[in-house]
């Protein structure tokens, strides 16, 4: 534990027998621990914020580059003469003559009135 031997680990608790006497050591010892837990839960929680933000770093990296390739993909398109003009005024024009589709009407059913539907809920009950 820490690099110590059982030796060492026994002079100090000789020394803290002797300065602190049998009726502080148990509290002392639990005071040490619950300081040990403190710092052991620090630092857990210390190296996942640091794996968060490499991880969060690297997907920065990751998604600047895609926007590179985007860019160059673009950068390369639009080197093209009439790139934007190509087939688009054809589509245009279908999209002009063509006619709509035409709907086709469906019969609705008349809504029935509230007596109706509480005459029936009666003779239900009454069954």
């Amino acid at each position: 534990m820490f690099g110590m031997g059982f030796t060492e680990i026994l002079m100090i608790a000789v020394v803290a027998i002797i300065f602190l006497g049998p009726d502080k050591l148990p509290s002392a010892m639990v005071k040490v621990a619950r300081f040990i837990k403190g710092v052991k839960s620090a630092l857990t929680e210390a190296k996942s914020a640091i794996d968060k933000e490499v991880q969060i770093s690297q997907l920065k990296e990751e998604a600047l580059s895609y926007k590179e390739k985007l860019e160059e993909a673009t950068n390369e398109l639009k080197g093209f003469k009439n790139f934007n003009q190509m087939g688009v005024d054809e589509a245009i024009e279908k999209i002009a003559n063509s006619t709509p589709p035409q709907q086709s009407a469906t019969q609705v059913e008349p809504k029935q009135s509230q007596e109706i539907l509480l005459k029936r809920r009666e003779e239900s009950r009454d069954v």
